[in-house]
Order: C-alpha cells, then structure tokens, then sequence
C-alpha cells in the first residue's frame, strides 16, 4: 500500500480534483448546444426534489483575453510523449509544482501569433517548451467528441489567476497520442501539426459555480473558438444553455464538500446571461435574483475553502462521482466497494497488500487522540478531518509572509502565487527582524525574547508557550514546529540514545537538515534555536537537490545584537564572497549553509547531527544513496514523518539501502498541530508527527551499539471481509492440504 498523504503539493490534489470533476461533466453533458429536453427533463425534476441550501450560490463568467498556455516535452526538442496526465495527476507520487516548469508556461497573447510562430524554433533550442509539445490528445471535447488539436481541448484552458489549474487540464487522462503517426507524415505535413500544436491555447471564459463561503462547486471552460464568439463583448453570448447545464450538474453533484442540493437564491455575474436564465432558472425550484451581479466582493471571511471531495484508494474515483467507505475492520482506508476493497486486499507480494497491512493500520488509527490531544484553544479545529485551513488563516489574518507557505490559495502581497519552491528574499532575512516574516495582517504575533535563560529542557508545547509569553490562541506552534523539533532532539533526545557524545556541552555544534526543501523556504524560524539554546555558536547546513539552485553554495551569518538580527563582517551570501579566510566564530550566531544537491555528493567536515523533515525516505530514490552515506559517517541522525505508517515503511527503506534499521518511533511533543489532508484514507497526519533516529548496521568484526527494543509485533492479520459461504470453503481446502500432509 502506498500513502501519499502530507507529501504531496496540496495544491496538485486540488487541481486533480477539478480536473476529475470537469471530466465527468464533459462526458455527462454531452453535445454542446444540445436540447435541453430529453434527460436533463429528467435531471431537473430530481433537482426540484433536492434540498435547499441555505448559502447564496454565485455564478460567476470570468473572460481572459491576454493570456495562452503553452505547452512542451521538456529540455529535448523533438516529437516525443510530452507531459501525460498520468505525471499531471500523480501517478508518480512524489509530484511538486516545480516538476511542470519544465513543460508548461505562460506567454502573451497581445503581440499576435504571427510573431510567435516566427520565434518557435529559436525558442525550442532555448527552453525545450515549445516543439513537440505533445498536446494531440484523444480526450472528450466540448461536445462530447474526441480532440484532435490542442487548441480544441477544453482540457488546455487556464482559469485567469489559477495557473496550476490550466495546467491540469492542459493533458488528456490517458496521456498524449503516440507519436509514431508522425513517422508517416511528409516533412511539410509534419512541420504544419507541429506549428498548431505549439501555438498557444487560449481559454477565452470561465464558468465558475461558488457559494457565497467560496465552495467551488463547479466550473466549465470554453476554449478559444468554441463558441465562436471569441474577442466579442464579455464572451457571454449563447451561454445560457451551456450555464444552465453547469447548474443542474453543480446542484446534482456538487465538487465541493456536502451532499447535492440547491441554492435557496442564485446570482448570476453577467447582465445578458442572467436576462437569457431567467426562463430557465426557476425550473429548478431556484430563486434568481432581480438584478445581476455587478459589484459583488468576497466576504471578509470569504476563502476557497479547502475541498474534501475524497478519493478511493484503489480507483482513485472522487466522492462525487461514487460513495466511498472506510475499511471495516480498520476505519483506516477509503474504498468505493467491495471490489476495490478485495483488489486492494489480495494484493501481490503480500506485504503490499491491505490484508497484511489492515492490522497495523487499525493500530494506527489508535493514535488519532493521542495525536490530536495539544493544549491550544483551537485544537479541536485544526485536529478534526473537515477542517479548513485557508478559512483558518485568513479568518486570523495569516495571509502573508511565511504564512503562504501553508495556505494553499492566498497569496501574500508581493509573493508568487505559490510559495511552495520559491527563494527566501535575503534582503528581508537581513532586514534586522529576525519576526517579520513569521507576522500577520494584525498585531505581533511573536512577543520579545524573554529576559531570564530558557529552562534546561522544554518537553511541551504548554511548557515554552508560558517561558515565551505567547497566548495558546497564538498559532506560532505551526511555524515554530521545525526550531522546537530541533531543541527538542539536541536536549532530550541524543542525550537519551546517544549519551556518550555529550552533546549539551558543547559550545558550537554543527547540523545538517537534509533533503531540505520548504525548511529552507522558512529559513528565518530557525532564528528560534538562538534564543532557546543562547550560550551555542549554530551551523546550520540545508542539504538537498529541493533547493533553488541559484543558493548553491551560499553561506551567510546572523548574529544577535539584542533584539536585532545583524550580519557579520565579511560573511557574505554568495560562494564568491565566501570563499575568502574563513572568520572567527562567536557565540550567539547563526551560519547558514546551502547546498543544492543530495546528500551522498556532499563534501566537507563531518557534523554534529543530522536532521531531516517529513522524509519519505521510500517516496525519492536519492535516498538510497543518502542513507549509506550516513552509515558511513556514523552521526546521529534523526527524521519525523508525519505518520506512524511512514516511520514503518523508513525502516524498510533503511534496511534495504544499508542492512541497518530505525529506532521506534516516538510522538513529537512539537508536532505542528494542523491535520494534514488525506485524500484516501482516514488516518491522522500531522507535520512532524513522529521522532526516530537511524541504527546503522554494526561494522564487520566489531561491536554494535545496542539498540532500543524493537516495536512490538503487529497484531495477526484477520481473515478478509469475504462472504460466509466462501470463508467455510477456503478453510476447508486448507484442512485437506494438511491431511495430504
């Protein structure tokens, strides 16, 4: 069994999840332009029947005029596969946003094709995004029909201000057509589909269905050309068909969280579309409002709220689309019916089947109190399974600086549209405010460093929020889960495992955070060790092939001078202006390294301790050459994973990469306390969930250290959820394989 679950980029589930939805309308929908007699007679009676949500519904019509899609294979000019939707979507699990930079961009439409066209092959020489772009899919059109161009996919069109959405729909389920075809084609033939295919796609309108709290609750594209009405007006004329369609889908099965239903009062954001469904709309048992929508804005705590349409693990079909349903026995999984349920369970090798793993995920779902029990005032929000992050954050006004960094939709002033891989601005970590990042809209959010020394050892959330003066309203705990982490393994943990290395005594210590990524991003929280360990001189090193490139080899220090962050004489942020004598160390400082590549290429002194966030260690395959690397060297080392299920599949990896094993894990008493979505299953997920440390294999003729007793034995697994009748004959067909015997 394989889990993603706090791995994965939210926002690639969420463009999954419109992608899944918008492809089911398209083929329920049929031909564009159709009657709306026939079954949708029938769809409407069954709506008028539904009940009333009480939430204002919007419909909204977004045109976009200057802005194409364009799409490539990758670095190799060339026809090729291109990028499928089967790497869109997720089948190659470990998938982030960066991965598409490769194959998607954005270009301008204002300057005309005619220029484009002339510059394609210079631009596929330069970036590798324009030719062979593999967008000839066979994919259901608007009317139902297969696709032969990109430029007919409704799939290729981008939502204005939702780039990643666009992206999703830029490739067909089943990935792009083979490009033998292309073989039998002349040169002229060949050169003329290769020029349509890399024009840019254009989206020239949106539909987007919403209630008023910001629920998507449906959407259709129209590609340029469709209608035919492309470049007139708002785009809107002829759509009250096509809309109305949308609605009746929207209501019977709505994307967003919640059962089909209909708005008490529909507003519609289009003068000429809301006068052509004023006919129609009542039908529904709905009342339109008098007027358009002309002026409409968010409410103040409008959000795109968090979409918990969830997914069978076996087919990957959305709850809109079946009815999903926990394990039986384990309550862990998510199935849409006994089918998948004994496909999962009969799984080949055993040890990837739900048979061999039921047990110990029902021992899993055990936790879920103990993991959820944290001293906040908001702890039974964040912790339950239908919670909303982004209403979380923006209702506290948490929309910018680091905060980004959690929120799958509000961008912060000045920053991408996703944070998620982008550089920290080292003009704001040098600004002097070692806090300003970690603020909100409101007050301060961090109060100043407290006068008196820390205590020796902080071992709860409860225990640094009274020394820190912070409010248990203050949701800091999520930021500052990764500095906390960190204290807590240098005070409690290495002394406990690793008593020999004296580690509290040490004046400097020298740490490695390995396969890092977004732990860079949030670079400045770590300022938080300096004020909790004071009297140490820290390095911190960020180690992986996630980081910018551009931040190779930098290096540079913050040193406290009082309440201030300063930057040290001759320290600075690049390997150019680094690479002189190297400067005496202080205490009260902070060296922060970057180097953008594994961890096995590493070169320089040995550390201290290594350190590494959410793993995944079976989820990358650098891991592979990382983990003996560490056996090697022989350092403490310790990992968090974000479930119990991926401290255990750790281990396997360990133990095949270096013959070694890992130590049982432990809950994190500074596990951020925001649950983490689950698309398929149920279990609890939370950011630094858990603790454990590396057993390295004993090397050959000498003594091992004695290792922590291993984690007891998993329950015996029951027998599956099978009929009766076919339980009494699998037990008898084994009784007569052991009298044979």
């Amino acid at each position: 069994m394989e889990f993603v679950s706090g791995y994965r980029d939210e926002f690639l589930d969420f463009a999954a999840l419109l992608f899944g939805w918008f492809r089911k309308f398209v083929a329920e929908r049929g031909a564009v332009g159709a009657s709306l007699e026939g079954r949708w007679r029938q769809l409407e009676a069954q709506i008028r029947r539904l009940p009333q949500d009480p939430a204002l519904w919007v419909l909204h019509v977004l045109p976009n005029r200057s802005v194409g899609i364009s799409l490539g294979q990758g670095a190799e000019p060339g026809p090729g596969p291109g990028l499928g939707a089967a790497r869109l979507l997720g089948d190659e699990l470990p998938l982030h946003l960066q991965d598409l930079s490769p194959y998607v961009s954005f270009v301008s439409l204002e300057d005309g094709e005619e220029g484009e066209e002339e510059g394609e092959e210079d631009e596929v020489q330069e970036n590798g995004e324009e030719e062979g772009a593999g967008t000839e899919k066979v994919e259901p059109q608007e009317d139902g029909e297969p696709a032969t161009t990109s430029r007919e996919s409704p799939q290729e069109a981008k939502p204005p201000g939702e780039p990643e959405e666009a992206e999703q729909e830029a490739c067909g389920e089943d990935g792009c057509r083979d490009y033998k075809v292309e073989d039998e084609m002349g040169p002229e033939k060949r050169k003329e589909r290769r020029s349509a295919e890399t024009a840019p796609l254009h989206l020239s309108c949106l539909l987007l269905v919403t209630d008023e709290h910001g629920t998507i609750l449906g959407i259709d594209l129209l590609v340029d050309g469709v209608q035919g009405n492309a470049g007139r007006g708002s785009g809107t004329e002829n759509l009250a068909p096509r809309a109305y369609v949308l609605l009746c889908h929207s209501m019977a099965c709505p994307m967003g969280s919640g059962d089909p239903r209909k708005p008490r009062q529909l507003t519609v954001g289009d003068a000429q579309l809301h006068r052509e469904l004023e006919n129609l709309v009542p039908r529904l048992g709905v009342k339109l409002a008098k007027t358009p929508m002309r002026t409409w804005g968010p409410r103040p705590g409008f959000t795109f709220a968090s979409l918990r349409a969830r997914t069978c693990h076996v087919c990957h079909r959305h709850s809109f689309e079946v009815k999903l349903s926990p394990c039986p026995q384990c309550s862990a999984v998510l199935y849409c019916g006994e089918i998948c349920l004994r496909a999962d369970w009969r799984r080949c090798p055993d040890d990837v089947s739900h048979r061999f793993w039921c047990p110990r995920l029902a021992a899993f779902m055990e936790r879920a109190g103990e993991l959820a029990t944290l001293p906040f005032t908001y702890t039974a929000e964040v912790t339950s399974e239908t919670f909303n992050k982004e209403a979380f954050l923006a209702s506290r006004g948490l929309t910018r600086g680091y905060w980004t960094h959690l929120s799958m939709l509000i961008p912060g002033p000045g920053t991408p549209r996703h944070p998620r891989g982008s550089t920290p601005s080292l003009g704001l970590l040098l600004s002097g405010d070692p806090y300003q990042l970690l603020q909100g809209d409101g007050p301060a959010l961090m109060p100043p460093v407290p006068s008196d020394p820390p205590k020796a050892l902080f071992g709860s959330w409860q225990d640094y929020y009274t020394w820190r003066g912070l409010s248990l309203d203050s949701p800091m705990a999520v930021l500052l889960t990764y500095p906390l982490t960190v204290y807590y393994v240098i005070t409690h943990l290495v002394p406990q495992s690793f008593p020999e290395l004296n580690i509290q005594n040490k004046q400097s210590l020298k740490i490695h955070v390995v396969e890092a990524g977004k732990e860079f991003d949030l670079v400045m929280v770590f300022w938080e060790l300096l004020v909790l360990l004071p009297h140490v001189a820290l390095e911190l090193q960020f180690v992986g092939d996630a980081l910018p490139p551009e931040n190779d080899q930098q290096h540079f220090t913050l040193q406290r001078d009082g309440p201030e962050v300063s930057v040290r004489p001759n320290s600075g942020v690049s390997a150019r202006l680094n690479s002189g004598t190297k400067e005496k160390r202080g205490r009260r400082d902070l060296q922060i390294k970057v180097s953008a590549r594994p961890y096995h290429l590493l070169q320089g002194p040995k550390p201290d301790l290594v350190i590494g966030f959410n793993s995944g260690f079976g989820l990358k395959d650098t891991w592979l050459s990382s983990l003996p690397r560490l056996q090697s060297l022989r350092v403490p080392a310790f990992f968090t994973e974000s479930s119990e299920y991926g401290c255990v599949m750790d281990d396997q990896t360990m133990a095949v990469a270096t013959g070694g094993g890992t130590s049982p894990p432990q809950p994190n008493p500074f596990r951020s306390p925001f649950r983490l979505r689950a698309a398929d299953n149920c279990m609890p997920w939370y950011c630094n969930a858990f603790i454990f440390h590396l057993i390295y294999k004993p090397p050959q003729g000498g003594g091992a250290r004695s290792a922590p007793d291993p984690a007891p034995p998993a329950p015996t697994p029951v027998a599956p959820p099978a009929p009766a009748g076919r339980r009494r004959r699998e037990k008898k067909a084994g009784r007569g394989v052991r009298r044979r015997r």
